[in-house]
């Protein structure tokens, strides 16, 4: 199998280091096409273009994966916190130094606007950069002695082999993020990248061979992932396993992991509310309605999926949100658009069916509402006003951009119907009331909520969700305790 950067007709090919670009796994320090030799295809969702194949490996080739990172831990966890934190930072500055490739690889198997995906870079980044400070801070805790003439201590110590399985919407800042706190835990890991996105992950292993890891500390196994998971789930040697994706996949990795009694970080399906209330400040709450809706084209578990907006002020927010709508810019991503590509066309067939399915249901089309001619996997941004709550577009993620709009009459009311969901990952809120801001925050059943803003992540915050929106945390120290053992020790000095 040849490497991409051999096709010349390949977009990839554009980059300023065509080493970046790889086809083969990543496993034990080498590169690999695996036992049999099968690949996949990555095309551009912009265009339908032809980017380059990497290797689907097997089962087995999986297996040697777990082999490959097991005889790398005592290794990795016997180095010095210090040392594991230099090789952190060491990635942290190759990823720094070659972020205009990075991101331009992004977009082009991504589709993601060029300004988001360097965005998505430097967030990326941000992770090696903290859990590179973190892997120095060893937590060992003193305890209060309850017996005669003994001493007690809590270590904190590596689980062991920890699972990264990453989405494709953000191919370089989950995997960063997942395996940065583990390898700052002392931990070692293997990852499996989307299918639809795996050069992103292949240039990050790239980037860490030339850091310096030891081989086996991170191995990246691109395929199919019921052929690539499956020997993780089971093998009881992968203590951890990490998951970003949908719901739906997080039970079926819980179950699958049920037998091994895995420590498991899920971060799932999102659907979240964006409140407003009358006295709010409208021109900022449209705005920041704006991003968090249409930021990755929708494609966003933190995207703003229902618009709920107090009466005094509905149509209003409705008339202003809809024309702003309207002057987004579609487009390939390269020519950094508002809206991008979607990933391919059952998201587009997903948007077109709750766009029917509220308007069935007597909703009102502000704008938008078909498929864009920048291609076969673009869709217009739309507004729908007036939406029931028993619409599909009420009940699930739409990962697309498409904003649903309903109004609300009191404060119960909106805190009501913002929880009737099986979701619980981040709730927006608009307000300048500060007693409202403190009783409605800690109404919503979410794990994030943000208040008269969007942005809110970030690598020393604690990222996850209440309910059916995941497990645990990631990001912040607290990203790092599952992949962490509590190890209690009782000295007798007599």
């Amino acid at each position: 199998m040849s490497l991409p950067q051999s096709q010349p007709n390949s977009p990839l090919a554009g980059l300023s280091d065509p080493r970046l670009v790889r086809s083969f796994s990543y496993v034990d320090g080498k590169w690999t096409g695996g036992s049999e030799g099968e690949t996949l295809a990555v095309t551009d969702p912009a265009s339908g273009a032809w980017l380059g194949e990497v290797a689907a490996l097997t089962a087995a080739d999986s297996a040697a994966a777990v082999d490959a990172a097991q005889s790398a831990f005592p290794v990795w966890s016997g180095l010095l916190p210090q040392e594991r934190s230099a090789l952190l930072r060491k990635w942290f500055r190759l990823m720094e130094e070659n972020r205009e490739d990075l991101a331009r690889l992004m977009v082009l198997e991504e589709g993601k606007p060029l300004s988001e995906a360097l965005g998505e870079i430097d967030y990326a980044a941000s992770f090696l950069e903290f859990y590179a400070e973190e892997a120095k801070r060893p937590n060992i805790e003193g305890v209060t002695s309850h017996l005669p003439d003994a001493e007690m201590e809590l270590w904190r110590e590596p689980v062991g082999v920890v699972a990264c399985i990453t989405p494709w919407n953000f191919p370089s800042a989950m995997l960063t993020r997942k395996a940065g706190a583990a390898l700052a835990a002392g931990c070692t890991v293997v990852a499996h990248p989307s299918h639809e996105t795996p050069f992103s992950a292949l240039a990050l292993a790239e980037l860490a061979e030339r850091a310096g890891l030891p081989a086996g500390v991170v191995n990246v196994v691109t395929g199919r992932a019921s052929t690539v998971v499956p020997p993780w789930t089971e093998e009881p040697r992968v203590r951890a396993l990490s998951f970003t994706g949908s719901t739906e996949v997080g039970r079926l990795l819980y179950r699958e992991s049920a037998q091994t009694v895995k420590r498991l970080v899920l971060e799932l399906g999102g659907h979240a509310p964006f409140i407003v209330f009358a006295d709010a400040d409208l021109d900022e709450a449209v705005a920041e309605g704006i991003k968090a809706k249409f930021a990755t084209s929708g494609q966003d578990c933190l995207g703003a999926n229902r618009f709920y907006v107090e009466k005094p002020i509905y149509e209003a927010f409705c008339a202003r949100f809809a024309d702003a709508t309207a002057e987004l810019t579609v487009g390939c991503g390269m020519d950094d658009p508002d809206i991008g590509p979607l990933i391919n066309a059952g998201a587009v067939a997903k948007q077109e069916e709750h766009v029917a399915d509220a308007l069935d249901l007597e909703a009102r089309l502000l704008t938008g509402g078909t498929r864009h001619d920048a291609g076969a996997l673009f869709y217009r941004p739309t507004v729908l006003a007036d939406v029931p709550d028993g619409a599909k577009i009420m009940q699930e993620e739409t990962f697309g951009p498409v904003a649903a709009i309903t109004p609300f009459e009191t404060e119960e009311e909106v805190i009501r119907r913002a929880n009737a969901t099986e979701y619980g990952l981040v709730a927006y809120l608009h307000t300048r009331a500060p007693r409202r801001i403190y009783r409605v925050a800690r109404a919503l059943q979410f794990g994030m909520v943000a208040v008269n803003r969007t942005k809110v992540t970030g690598a020393p915050i604690p990222f996850g969700g209440y309910k059916q929106s995941g497990l645990g945390r990631e990001g912040a120290r607290l990203g790092m305790e599952a992949f962490t053992e509590v190890k209690y020790v009782c000295r007798d000095w007599a």
